[in-house]
């Protein structure tokens, strides 16, 4: 038999192939039965019941240059301690390994300005490119050579703070990290140019604890598997695109992820994209997960996810939370990944440690502020809609607000704007021609509420608002059109009653000594009819009137048993003790703006106001506007992650409730466990202003506030002024939204007429 095997060279390797194979089959379900076992006594649905690991790439490259010095030191600053370090291992003309994100360095690097003669031309996967290429300089020449932002649109305060580039054993060595990973790249073009990426890999692994190794070529593993020994890395088999080719195999990685029996006999764990696990459809919404995880699961792979980022690629069930996917692909209810591969660490870490495994339950709420909507969950669903207040209920809100517009005849209804052009379709609508000029309210045209009648205002649609679509092309739920009916104040306030999680309703009047004089409207007088008419007099929940006109919640004050908050409209860094004496004639509690609490200059903060601390000595609660999950509205300070601006405002400053575009996110932050701890983990941070900067030039302090600014003249007396004769049918017995007829007196008012081009113009879309 022996003498047949020697002669037939052939036959031996093919029996000793199938014999490996079943060897790997049985041993790979030996294990994988007993960490099933273990896994049963864990609340985590990974290979082995542990938590899933942090995987910092490039260390904190979402905020710092990728591999740089300090993007790794920034990690154990900010996450959980077996956080670990990747390294996108790039060899140099002398055979240096270095921690750098590609073999080209002209993203990644001032190389250009270091050596602008030095650029060349390889092919790269086949692809001619030009660029500069680490194989063309010595470790030495790069010692001129330092770190910058890789994607453009992150902060380029970091980029001239000499980043050194650094060899792979000065990371290990100086930060001694829990976990190092080591991310290979093009090792044919290496070895096209005499390079060896498995010799240095060997060569290195005597001084150096490569605890994870990746590459996107079996054959890779294949040759280099043995040659480490039992002692070596995990290895790790990356999946690129689904119809990119395996070169080892030619097979697509689409096609070879239904293999993972095979790819088990040279790897113990896989590497994926995130699509491979929740994909997108073409308008970047989810498609039902995959059962990838879970087969990989069974094949005893680890499954680790790349591509976490809090500054793109976020699909819009999200609402722009990274926290949210990063709990959809750990905690799930069906499996979890073993592993996340992030370019922000912080938000990863606080997903495992603080928001995982919460349940759903009221109950377990930690926090103790108010969740207070701004029209709804008006930046999932459009402001003021029946949608964004039920949606802002189901979240989580403490309190949902109504932003109190008045139609011609009287009847009070929710806008974020009286001009309708702001978040209506009635630019499409035959109203359009009514459109006029009001000083008192904004210095551009507009079609303002009180131009049409309630019976017309109920046949327009209101439209998503995307504040951050210009400039920054962010669009909010981009499927939710202009097709949701405007709510009155009775339907809203009938809504909010039915509901037992909510604490109360806050009501906001504007442009209320206006609407007194020049168009007969007495706003206070229909709010209060209206609470009346919904049977809310003495209902349990708490009311809020609040205005930044003082005369009238003076007015509401004498009129009603509600809570009256006095809104601050301007920006302002202080506040002296007689206007808050002024304030308090009338007022139970203030809204401020964000930056009244938080400086900011080039979008670092810089200072903190003792704003909420004078406010809250005087008994005072203060609510914070207007919070969003666009990292784009936040201050770089607070890492592209809402959860930590909160966290800022209501741990740090002390606010006593936010006013929040996406109450989901401050209501889940409420219910987080490290709420609990004596001792706030460093990935829930409580940001220092100018902690990131330090050299930052601080802005010019907002004024203070004073007691000038409350005093406000009294309200003007109600001008009787009947209803204008608005083309359409007549009607003199207008009803009101519980059907009850209410009679108003005819009157003619010509209605103004503008070109439909300047309306064009001068109309704009605004949030508050």
């Amino acid at each position: 038999m022996i003498t047949y095997m020697q002669d037939n060279p052939s036959m031996f390797r093919l029996r000793a192939s199938k014999f490996l194979l079943l060897y790997v089959l049985i041993l790979s379900q030996f294990l994988s039965t007993q960490l099933l076992a273990q896994r049963s006594k864990s609340p985590w649905q990974t290979l082995t019941g542990e938590a899933p690991l942090i995987i910092a790439r490039g260390g904190f490259s979402g905020m710092f240059p990728d591999s740089s010095v300090t993007a790794y030191s920034f990690v154990s600053a900010t996450s959980v301690p077996d956080a670990v370090l990747w390294c996108d291992v790039q060899l140099t003309k002398d055979g240096v390994g270095i921690c750098f994100p590609d073999v080209t360095m002209y993203k990644d690097s001032n190389v250009q300005d270091a050596y602008p003669k030095r650029k060349n031309s390889y092919l790269l996967n086949g692809v001619p490119t030009q660029d500069w290429f680490t194989i063309d300089f010595t470790s030495k020449d790069l010692k001129s050579v330092f770190l910058i932002r890789g994607i453009l649109s992150r902060s380029p305060a970091f980029d001239d703070n000499r980043n050194i580039i650094s060899p792979i054993e000065n990371i290990e060595h100086y930060f001694k990290p829990a976990g190092f990973w080591l991310n290979v790249q093009h090792d044919a073009f290496y070895a096209q140019h005499n390079l060896s990426m498995s010799r240095f890999l060997l060569s290195v692994s005597q001084t150096v604890i490569i605890d994870y190794l990746s590459y996107p070529e079996l054959k890779f593993f294949r040759d280099i598997g043995s040659r480490f020994g039992k002692t070596g890395p995990k290895f790790v088999f990356r999946f690129l695109e689904k119809d990119e080719v395996e070169v080892s195999t030619n097979q697509t990685y689409g096609s070879l992820m239904t293999n993972l029996t095979f790819i088990n006999m040279f790897a113990s764990g896989v590497l994926v994209p995130k699509s491979y696990i929740w994909p997108v459809d073409e308008d970047q919404y989810l498609l039902p997960h995959t059962t990838f995880v879970q087969d990989a699961h069974k094949e005893g792979l680890q499954v680790y996810a790349s591509g976490f980022a809090n500054d793109f690629d976020l699909a819009y069930n999200y609402s722009y939370v990274p926290l949210a996917e990063y709990l959809s692909f750990m905690d799930n209810g069906n499996f979890s990944v073993d592993g996340v591969v992030s370019d922000f660490p912080l938000t990863a870490s606080s997903a495992v440690d603080c928001f995982s495994h919460l349940g759903s339950t009221a109950s377990s709420t930690q926090g103790d502020f108010f969740v207070i909507s701004k029209n709804g969950a008006s930046g999932d669903y459009p402001g003021c809609s029946d949608l964004a207040y039920s949606k802002a209920i189901e979240d989580g809100a403490d309190i949902i607000d109504y932003a109190i517009q008045m139609s011609s005849h009287r009847i009070p209804f929710c806008l974020n704007s009286s001009n309708l052009l702001e978040g209506t379709n009635v630019f499409q609508s035959p109203f359009i021609n009514r459109s006029s000029t009001v000083p008192e309210i904004a210095p551009h045209a507009g079609l303002y509420s009180f131009s049409l009648r309630w019976t017309e205002i109920k046949t327009l649609r209101l439209a998503m608002t995307h504040p951050y679509s210009l400039g920054f092309n962010l669009f909010r739920n981009p499927r939710e059109k202009s097709s949701e009916k405007i709510v009155s104040l009775y339907d809203f306030l009938i809504l909010a009653n039915k509901s037992s999680s909510l604490v109360g309703v806050l009501i906001s009047v504007e442009n209320v000594a206006y609407l007194r004089e020049k168009q007969g409207i007495d706003v206070v007088k229909e709010v209060l009819y209206a609470f009346k008419e919904a049977c809310y007099i003495n209902a349990t929940k708490r009311v809020m009137i609040q205005s930044s006109n003082s005369p009238v919640l003076v007015d509401f004050k004498k009129q009603s048993p509600y809570e009256i908050v006095y809104q601050v409209e301007k920006n302002v860094g202080d506040i002296v003790d007689s206007a808050i004496e002024e304030i308090k004639k009338f007022a139970d509690a203030v809204v401020v703006s964000r930056l009244s609490v938080y400086s900011t200059r080039n979008f670092f903060l810089t200072g903190q106001t003792h704003l909420v601390e004078k406010l809250h000595k005087f008994n005072l609660p203060v609510y914070v506007k207007t919070f969003q999950n666009e990292f784009v509205s936040q201050p770089w300070d607070f890492f592209s992650d809402a959860t930590v601006e909160i966290n800022t405002y209501v741990a740090g400053a002390g606010v006593s409730g936010t006013i929040t575009e996406f109450p989901l996110t401050a209501a889940r932050y409420k219910r987080n466990r490290c709420l609990t701890r004596k001792d706030h983990p460093p990935y829930m941070p409580l940001v220092k202003p100018a902690g990131l900067l330090g050299f930052v030039i601080h802005d010019s302090p907002h004024p203070a506030f004073t007691a000038d600014d409350v005093t406000e003249p009294p309200l003007p007396p109600v001008t009787f002024r009947t209803p204008p004769n608005i083309p359409g049918p007549l009607s003199t017995d207008e009803k009101a939204p519980n059907s009850k007829t209410r009679l108003t007196p005819p009157l003619l008012l010509p209605a103004l007429a503008m070109a439909l081009a300047s309306l064009l113009l001068l109309s704009s879309l605004s949030i508050l």
